[in-house]
């Protein structure tokens, strides 16, 4: 039976709710993070050192949930993530020693969350569109806002009624029954339900095709695990990957808890993290749209920018702590730096899209949540080492510019072109084409 609209948007649907649900109760570590400190008394880095280490864990899982999506599809890699992050929210409450803490939020949460994050979407997600591909990644991320403005407040009533233990106890319920079934709707690619990527009608015969491919060479290379990594572009977005998402953690895990120590109240910390994935929604759809139109390097590149002015904000804030200074933290952060997720996919699809993509994605997901644990852990070690964030800090704008150059090094741009640069790239593709013949 046929639907009266493209499939693709049933998967951007199912995946919005995924990301609403599914990494705002990872994120809600950053509520939980403060009253485990209290009632513990446990150090800052070996407490968020539990999400860290949820972070390696995420990397050893990520190239076996990269081939278990080549083989398997995402519904099986979805309700196993489902099931994993379910069971270590569950179990969570029975803490009282730091080593229960890394079992359940770092092993099972960690292990859960790459399924159901942005690097689990990502493997299939892309799929579905071609010239629309930034506005559907960052249309279904976008849900990450939305369920910030209703799950992290939610959350931080219920911790702050009734304690962390029953809140973690409520999220465990709530991803449980909600990710089980809708997952059952995801397919992987169009082709699977006989369709074309955003919905296209098959070409007749006297249709010209337009390819948006600009090196030809490196398109028609079928491209495994093992060619890929003997590629300079591989390790460029490895580089470029990790030093994104140590740039987005370190800010999440510490934020909450830096805004408490300068003198803010637990309302307002709680509200910059809500309102910092609320800003991400009009960031990553509009983002998401525009890289289609000038190229997911130049949106990288907003990003780290964003990130930069978010760290120098927060470095600010210990001098003159005014609210001011928390809404340009929090803009940056949300509007501009979230735009990095509505393209991470489309960045390493676009270089090795083929039969094995999930399997090179998997795999640089290693060196992205090596990021991603490296960010809270060096930060959390860097505060406790010098009495303050600011060197930490520091780093994280330095880190947030490497990851940029290094996408600009990767280049996607210059294997296949984005919808608004097709006349270019063709532009550019005769002169080519006339001298390979000659």
């Amino acid at each position: 039976m046929r639907l009266p609209f493209f499939y693709g948007w049933v998967i951007v649907a199912v995946t919005f709710v995924s990301m609403a649900i599914g990494v705002n109760a990872r994120t809600s570590f950053s509520l939980f993070f403060p009253p485990i400190l209290q009632e513990f008394g446990w150090d800052r880095g070996v407490t968020a050192g539990a999400f860290s280490f949820g972070f390696l864990i995420s990397a050893i899982m990520s190239p076996l949930m990269g081939r278990l999506m080549d083989r398997g599809g995402p519904r099986v890699v979805m309700e196993l993530g489902t099931v994993l992050m379910a069971a270590g929210l569950l179990l969570a409450p029975l803490t009282t020693q730091p080593w229960h803490l890394y079992m359940t939020i770092g092993v099972l949460v960690g292990a859960g969350s790459v399924c159901l994050g942005y690097s689990g979407q990502s493997l299939f997600l892309p799929n579905w569109f071609s010239r629309k591909r930034g506005l559907a990644v960052g249309l279904a991320f976008a849900g990450v806002g939305i369920g910030s403005v209703t799950v992290l407040p939610w959350v931080q009533v219920m911790i702050e009624q009734t304690g962390w233990r029953t809140a973690c106890t409520a999220v465990g319920l709530v991803v449980l029954v909600v990710l089980v079934p809708i997952n059952l709707l995801l397919r992987k690619r169009p082709q699977d339900m006989g369709l074309l990527p955003d919905g296209d009608q098959a070409p007749t015969s006297s249709a010209k095709h337009v390819s948006n491919v600009v090196d030809p060479v490196w398109a028609s290379i079928d491209w495994t695990l093992a060619r890929a990594i003997r590629t300079a572009r591989f390790w460029w977005l490895a580089l470029g990957l990790f030093g994104g998402l140590y740039a987005w953690y370190a800010v999440q895990v510490h934020q909450t808890k830096y805004l408490l120590d300068i003198g803010f109240t637990p309302g307002v910390a709680a509200w910059a993290l809500g309102m910092v994935s609320l800003f991400g929604v009009p960031g990553q759809i509009f983002l998401g749209h525009l890289s289609d139109r000038i190229g997911r390097e130049w949106i990288w590149t907003v990003s780290g920018v964003g990130f930069a002015i978010c760290f120098a904000s927060l470095i600010a804030l210990e001098s003159v702590p005014s609210l001011a200074l928390v809404y340009v933290m929090v803009i940056s952060q949300g509007l501009l730096g979230y735009g990095v997720t509505s393209i991470m996919g489309a960045v390493v699809s676009e270089i090795f899209q083929g039969e094995h993509f999930g399997s090179i994605f998997g795999t640089l997901m290693l060196a992205a949540l090596a990021g991603g644990a490296a960010g809270p852990l060096v930060t959390g070690v860097l505060h406790d080492h010098f009495g303050t964030y600011t060197p930490a800090f520091a780093l994280g704008i330095a880190v947030s510019f490497l990851a940029t150059f290094a996408v600009w090094m990767a280049s996607p741009g210059k294997v296949r072109a984005v919808a608004g640069r097709l006349h270019r790239a063709h532009g550019a593709a005769k002169p080519l084409e006339q001298g390979a013949s000659t």
